[in-house]
């Protein structure tokens, strides 16, 4: 059951938070080699800017789960406690149409950039890997988006949308 709720509660801010430590120590490397070695490490900035697109699909997907998210409810507040939860509803319904688009156009994007065999100028990895951060960043968002509903009509409000 731990591991349960650990991958439920801390999975993506663990994630988050090695990536984010492996992307400065990978740019002050950069710096420290280009500047004080006068050597540059081509395949560093590549790296630095694929693991930068992951960490924002991630973030997505973390902040859902936290309910985080960028909102106005200056409108929302005016209704009663009832039919806030219905906006909410309506909201997570709108997220989870944006997700689902994410998911099936990026899923289509990443068996477009497959079939054609592109791989990273530096690195050499096929870039399919990169676009990956889109398909799951939206799968990722739409099981967060299923528990926000659940939580929001269970009454079991740990990171929901009103919070």
């Amino acid at each position: 059951m731990k591991i349960i709720k650990f991958l439920d509660e801390k999975l993506e801010e663990w994630i988050l938070i090695l990536s984010f430590m492996f992307l400065v120590v990978l740019v002050f490397a950069q710096v420290f080699f280009r500047y004080v070695i006068s050597q540059s490490l081509g395949w560093s900035e590549e790296l630095s800017r694929y693991i930068l697109i992951w960490i924002v699909w991630i973030s997505a997907c973390y902040i859902m789960r936290s309910g985080k998210h960028i909102r106005i409810e200056m409108i929302k507040n005016r209704f009663s406690e009832s039919n806030q939860k219905w906006i909410d509803a309506l909201v997570l319904l709108l997220w989870s149409v944006f997700a689902a688009f994410l998911g099936v156009e990026g899923t289509k994007l990443v068996l477009e950039v497959q079939v054609t065999g592109q791989v990273s100028p530096s690195i050499g990895i096929p870039m399919w890997m990169v676009y990956m951060a889109l398909p799951i960043g939206g799968v990722l968002m739409i099981i967060r988006i299923i528990q926000q509903f659940y939580w929001l009509f269970t009454n079991g409000q740990k990171g929901g949308v009103s919070e």
